[in-house]
């Protein structure tokens, strides 16, 4: 039996394998599915087995699990894409006889009622009518999502969203990845759905005069219309498909969607979430 991360070269695998193994579990114990071996290299120098397959071609994931796994699926990245990628994953692990299929869902699942969700919610499903045994990890945004794109906000001093004055109550990617290995790690996870959120909620507003004080620049957050944030997302190079559901999720951040602070995530990881201003400090400090 493995504990199996798929997506494991991306941002949110590679750190619930990086909490896996902090927690204790030995490298020979976890499996990463992985498209491209070398880009996983590092991965195999740490001694975790690497198993090769594509979401796109669901003959590769034949032996991509087996009998007993603890699989987390991390969502994939391709919007659009995202249905009949995560179907082909869950048939595999409901054919292997996998222990538990832990997947990285969206805060608030059938409630959440943006674009983004639709796919999150398609899977839901499928992972309910398999049958197998399940833990559902309902993510809220990650601070990163912000932190990201700080380039941009200190260039123009301002960030711009058409949010309104609703809340995020986000976390450090990390703090969601150790969630992820706590659920497959731990015991009396099974069949459970836990609301994943920060302990704070925060407003744009006070996004930007965090990132203003600790930068030293004037930052202020702009609210725009929808109109207006779809023209500046495209005009920055952003695809207008993406850009339009960027620009949902704000609607829906306007709403409170991503505003709950259910607790689960902090009691699942037994530490405070990860502070805004931490995250702010670690993007200050890459770049």
């Amino acid at each position: 039996m493995s504990i199996v991360v798929t997506g494991a070269t991306g941002h949110l695998g590679r750190l619930i394998i990086d909490a896996l193994l902090a927690g204790g579990t030995p490298a020979s114990g976890i499996a990463a599915v992985v498209r491209n071996k070398e880009k996983a290299a590092g991965l195999a120098e740490l001694g975790v087995e690497l198993r090769t397959a594509d979401y796109d071609q669901p003959e590769t994931l034949d032996g991509a699990f087996a009998a007993g796994d603890r699989v987390v699926l991390v969502s994939g990245s391709e919007v659009g894409k995202r249905v009949p990628q995560h179907t082909a994953v869950i048939e595999a692990a409901k054919a292997a006889g996998v222990a538990q299929l832990a997947y990285t869902s969206i805060l608030g699942g059938p409630e959440a009622d943006f674009d983004l969700a639709a796919e999150h919610q398609a899977t839901e499903r499928l992972i309910l009518d398999s049958g197998l045994p399940y833990t559902l990890l309902r993510n809220g945004w990650y601070t990163e999502n912000y932190t990201a794109n700080l380039g941009p906000v200190l260039e123009h001093g301002a960030v711009v969203a058409n949010a309104g004055e609703g809340r995020v109550a986000s976390a450090a990617r990390a703090d969601y990845a150790a969630a992820a290995a706590a659920v497959v790690t731990g015991e009396g996870h099974l069949g459970q759905v836990y609301e994943l959120s920060g302990d704070t909620a925060w407003s744009l507003a006070e996004y930007a005069a965090e990132v203003a004080r600790q930068s030293g620049r004037e930052v202020a957050y702009r609210n725009v219309s929808p109109e207006e944030h779809l023209a500046v997302l495209t005009g920055a190079g952003v695809p207008e498909p993406f850009a339009a559901i960027l620009v949902d999720v704000d609607q829906a951040i306007g709403r409170g969607r991503l505003a709950g602070t259910s607790g689960d995530l902090a009691r699942l990881i037994g530490r405070p979430t990860t502070p805004l201003a931490d995250t702010v400090a670690d993007a200050l400090r890459q770049r």
